[in-house]
């Protein structure tokens, strides 16, 4: 989900206090030491990035030629219990989630299940007529015209994927589609009811029979908070300067297709593996996912975004990327596709910022400033 919610886009305070955070790391040396073996020019980034931002802890993922060359935990998952981050710990992922659903979208293409011109009122018949010209392209690229969760949505509440349809069609259009670039959660939750409509199967399920179990990425499955994971991490959120639970959702809204995943970074290694074959979908079909969409006037969207991911240039160097942000998480994926370089960076804290870490991680290997002796 989830990028920009109200609901839970905490403000932090300009007068942080080293409360828990500071404990986490100046207290216990020995966890940090498990966690963190080799003292290099990359751990003590991230350690000190992670003091800065107050960060409880992070998971980072450093793959090279489509091989994780450091996989590496820093910090707590839980501050109450003291566990240490590990590779094997598990994050949500936040709009990170939304590759997944494009993919998805992307195989059922590539069988002539779906078009991508089709308009999505093919798939919903009582849809207003003013998504007759909405097309499958326009939802993946954001250029719907949809919007976002509306302010007086209720994230406490368990909704069916029938009720939240009928408040995504309930809002109008922002804008004629294809006529310009604005993100939409709404539209990517569409999507998910979309494949299930196609399918016959709930969008995490067919997710996890098409790319999740091909890929033997084991953790990576649909959020539930009743269910026992192992190794799961515990979201935090910063109240002035204090550090705080997560806030609760409804479990419905844990299971909608604009982000709500599990993952491990040893998972995502597989994915990033995954992304430089043909196992999941043709090259052809990631090539479109990984260009710009253009608009009606024939030019690119103007934040340069494909089907679930941006597509950036820093530095002279191409970056494939996405963000999430959901319940005391951020994560980050950059892929340096001429590199063949790929960093992510799991965080537990709501005002992290994982996407400044992994520019810089990827900056220290491109430079050759980083060893690889982190590695597990």
């Amino acid at each position: 989900m989830h990028f920009f919610y109200p609901f839970f886009e905490m403000r932090t305070s300009r007068r942080i206090l080293f409360t828990a955070v500071a404990c986490c790391f100046a207290t216990t040396p020995l966890a940090l030491a498990q966690s963190n073996p080799s003292p290099d020019a990359v751990a003590q980034y991230v350690t000190s990035e992670m003091q800065r931002q107050h960060i409880p802890g992070v998971a980072l993922l450093v793959s090279r030629d489509s091989k994780p060359i450091r996989a590496q935990g820093f910090g707590f998952s839980n501050v109450e219990l003291q566990v240490p981050v590990k590779p094997e710990t598990i994050f949500q992922s936040g709009s990170m989630g939304k590759q997944f659903t494009a993919t998805g979208i992307m195989l059922l293409v590539e069988e002539g299940k779906i078009n991508l011109d089709d308009s999505i009122t093919k798939y919903f018949k009582d849809a207003p007529p003013a998504w007759k010209p909405v097309t499958i392209r326009h939802l993946l690229s954001h250029t719907a015209g949809f919007t976002d969760y509306p302010k007086d949505f209720d994230f406490r509440k368990d909704y069916t994927e029938d009720q939240i349809l009928k408040i995504i069609e309930a809002i109008p259009l922002a804008f004629p589609p294809g006529s310009k670039w604005s993100y939409s959660n709404l539209g990517y939750a569409t999507l998910g009811i979309l494949i299930h409509r196609v399918t016959g199967k709930f969008y995490g399920d067919f997710l996890q029979q098409r790319i999740f179990r091909p890929l033997d990425m084991q953790t990576t499955r649909i959020i539930s908070e009743a269910d026992i994971i192992p190794n799961r991490a515990a979201g935090y959120r910063l109240v002035k300067g204090e550090l705080k639970n997560q806030e609760w959702v409804a479990p419905a809204l844990n299971t909608t297709a604009d982000g709500s995943l599990y993952f491990s970074i040893l998972d995502l290694a597989k994915w990033d593996a995954a992304l430089y074959t043909e196992k999941i979908l043709k090259r052809s079909s990631l090539d479109q996912m990984w260009t710009p969409a253009k608009l009606n006037n024939g030019k690119p969207n103007s934040d340069h975004y494909g089907f679930g991911w941006f597509i950036e240039e820093k530095h002279g160097h191409r970056v494939i990327a996405h963000s999430g942000a959901w319940q005391g998480f951020k994560t980050h994926i950059s892929r340096y596709v001429d590199d063949k370089l790929t960093v992510v960076v799991l965080a537990n804290l709501a005002e992290a910022d994982p996407g400044k870490i992994a520019d810089h991680v990827a900056e220290l290997y491109i430079a050759g400033a980083a060893g690889d002796s982190g590695s597990e």
